[in-house]
């Protein structure tokens, strides 16, 4: 079972690694919750989001190329294979963050806005 996010971004919250309400790590005031989590970004929200994706490289540093290559290689991952890839577990949240990050940084850079809907 997966929890989607669709919108202005689609993709899938990382299993068991990933909560829905991750994108508000990039913005407090973006969130409107139902049953989903309704995220609503615009360029005013650009800056507090590039600071955080600065954060997270941060954060990451030397491991970051080493996440982007190793999922670009891989379709799937276990435990097991991020360790073989010297790759730390505890980093894997802030990654998939970052991931998701870029897409709304993206999309607000592209189109002024970014708007979705993450299930919970």
């Amino acid at each position: 079972m997966g929890r989607y996010y669709y919108g202005d971004i689609e993709g899938k919250f990382w299993f068991g690694v990933q909560s829905s309400d991750a994108p508000s790590r990039f913005s407090k005031d973006a969130e409107c919750e139902v049953n989903y989590i309704e995220y609503m970004f615009d360029e005013h929200h650009l800056e507090e989001v590039q600071e955080e994706l600065m954060a997270i490289e941060k954060k990451l540093g030397d491991n970051l190329p080493k996440f982007q290559k190793f999922f670009a290689e891989n379709l799937g991952y276990n435990d097991k294979m991020l360790e073989d890839a010297g790759l730390p577990i505890t980093m894997l949240e802030d990654y998939a963050d970052y991931e998701l990050g870029k897409k709304i940084e993206q999309t607000i850079i592209t189109t002024g806005e970014c708007s979705f809907q993450a299930e919970l």
